[in-house]
């Protein structure tokens, strides 16, 4: 069965950092592009960034205008596993992260929750900005 798994998440406070783990298990991450996406309550899911899969030859990452310069997502190959580093958080981005999955895309990975499958989401890892 394929299985996304996210981790990582905690309560920190404004301006902290936070390293968000997604593993997967029943296939090998590397080969798909891997987005990271939020659900803050009140509003619909958005996406966040992205990283294309190791065999792509277009744009390795995608990122939302509002955390260009503060997240980043990288893979450990080694690990299998993507992980999206976020560093002066708001309270605003209060939520749940999730990953999901998709091999679909042979250049630049998408940022958009319509574009990944269905059936590889993980089930999200809570994220609280408080202080």
């Amino acid at each position: 069965q394929l299985q996304l798994v996210e981790s990582g998440g905690a309560l920190v406070q404004p301006g902290g950092s936070l390293r968000l783990s997604c593993a997967a298990s029943g296939f090998i991450l590397d080969s798909y592009a891997v987005g990271w996406f939020r659900q803050v309550p009140g509003k619909e899911r958005e996406g966040v960034l992205c990283i294309s899969s190791i065999n792509s030859s277009g744009d390795l990452t995608n990122y939302k205008d509002s955390v260009k310069g503060r997240f980043s997502i990288f893979r450990d190959s080694a690990k299998d596993r993507v992980y999206l580093e976020m560093n002066n958080l708001k309270p605003e981005e209060t939520g749940v992260y999730y990953c999901a999955a998709d091999q679909s895309y042979r250049g630049a990975c998408p940022v958009d929750v319509d574009a990944y499958r269905k059936d590889l989401w993980g089930k999200g890892t809570l994220v609280t900005v408080s202080s």
